[in-house]
């Protein structure tokens, strides 16, 4: 198993996770989460349409298929996004009101909450690690140097990554917190 793979995938999920979290800025991947009920099968936004941001305030959603416009402003509605969608028989827009300063913090705090969920999957990772490191010691397979020195690297791996997630929640705050 490679650890660094695991933990490099751990930090992208964080960033995705990080992506749903609204700005005061209009943003495509704010909408990643989202998907519709087309067809009878779940089907995420982005395969269904075209999504662009005509302004720093402004989503816009262009179907493929113009049947599919009403399902899709129902699932933007359900959301737990809180955006209302405009439907003008041809695109779907959707404003991105400004956030107030609670708000704002409430985001913050949801990026923190991420970002610590982020923090524990890596801290996982290094304990499966360290543990197999061990047993490997424990099998004879390991001496008691090479299995301090793995140990060690583990654990700097470790430190790495999340001084990695670390610095993309506080790219994350700094976006949230502009005004």
């Amino acid at each position: 198993m490679d650890i660094e793979a695991s933990m490099q995938k751990s930090v992208e999920s964080t960033l995705r996770t990080f992506n749903s979290i609204r700005t005061g800025r209009a943003n495509p991947s704010l909408l990643d989460k989202i998907s519709v009920e087309y067809y009878g099968a779940d089907t995420p936004l982005k395969a269904l349409a075209t999504l662009s941001t005509p302004d720093a305030q402004t989503l816009q959603i262009q179907p493929f298929d113009a049947g599919s416009m009403g399902l899709i402003e129902k699932a933007i509605a359900t959301s737990d996004l809180g955006l209302t969608p405009n439907n003008d028989g041809r695109v779907i827009r959707i404003n991105i009101p400004p956030l107030t300063e609670e708000r704002r913090k409430e985001f913050c705090k949801l990026a923190a909450k991420y970002a610590e969920e982020g923090k524990v999957a890596l801290r996982n990772i290094r304990r499966d690690a360290i543990d197999k490191v061990k047993r490997s010691e424990k099998d004879a397979e390991l001496s008691e140097d090479q299995s301090r020195d793995e140990q060690d690297k583990v654990q700097k791996l470790t430190d790495r990554f999340i001084a990695l997630v670390e610095k993309h929640l506080a790219e994350k705050e700094a976006d949230i917190l502009k005004v």
